[in-house]
């Protein structure tokens, strides 16, 4: 308990970045995925050619090597310029994006077929129909996955740290320097993980249970 009362400002600091690095990434691969999968089942080929070769190269990628890109590759280019912090939440949202995009439309292929054929004889467009009748049907089934894609996104901000972002990851480098036991800091750090992933397990059964789809 020592280590975290005569650290308890490190470890606030360190986590409201966590949490801040979550929360916009989180929103913008949510933004991005759902994009991404409606490009998956655009009738247009070259669309869904896109999408596809986007979420094989990334979903086959480490996500290390995504922010080796953006931190020390991307620079070179010199088109923005990047700050660590925004660096990261660039590399994880790409990389959150494409399996929120694998969710999305595996939820999107649990709609009825008859429901997009009945749009198109009503006259809707494409993303009429997607939007107004296949999507919300669609994210509502799949909160269970969906959920966890983002609890592993809350455990892969922990990448960050090595690139000079100073959120959970940095704990235990920053306990090092002050001479504190970094085994009892990394416990801490792990127990407060389990506090955060709780609220979204429970977000979860909230979801699952006002959104329940009958199959």
């Amino acid at each position: 308990m020592g280590v975290l009362t005569r650290n308890l400002d490190l470890f606030v600091h360190h986590f409201a970045n966590t949490l801040k690095l979550f929360a916009v990434s989180g929103i913008a691969s949510l933004l991005l995925g759902v994009f991404l999968a409606m490009l998956r089942v655009s009738p247009v080929p070259v669309f869904r050619g896109v999408g596809t070769l986007y979420v094989t190269v990334v979903r086959n990628t480490p996500l290390t090597l995504v922010f080796v890109f953006f931190v020390f590759a991307y620079p070179y280019l010199e088109i923005i310029k990047f700050e660590f912090f925004t660096a990261a939440v660039v590399a994880l949202t790409l990389y959150t994006s494409a399996f929120v995009c694998e969710v999305v439309r595996s939820g999107i292929n649990t709609v009825p077929i008859g429901q997009a054929e009945a749009s198109r004889a009503l006259g809707l467009t494409f993303t009429q129909m997607l939007g107004s009748i296949v999507l919300p049907q669609a994210l509502r089934s799949v909160v269970p996955p969906m959920v966890s894609t983002f609890i592993a996104l809350l455990k892969n901000t922990t990448v960050a740290a090595g690139f000079s972002v100073r959120e959970a990851g940095a704990i235990r480098d920053a306990l090092s320097e002050l001479g504190e036991d970094t085994l009892t800091g990394m416990l801490w750090v792990a127990g407060i993980f389990v506090l955060l992933v709780m609220p979204l397990t429970y977000l979860q059964r909230v979801l699952e249970k006002r959104w329940s789809v009958s199959r």
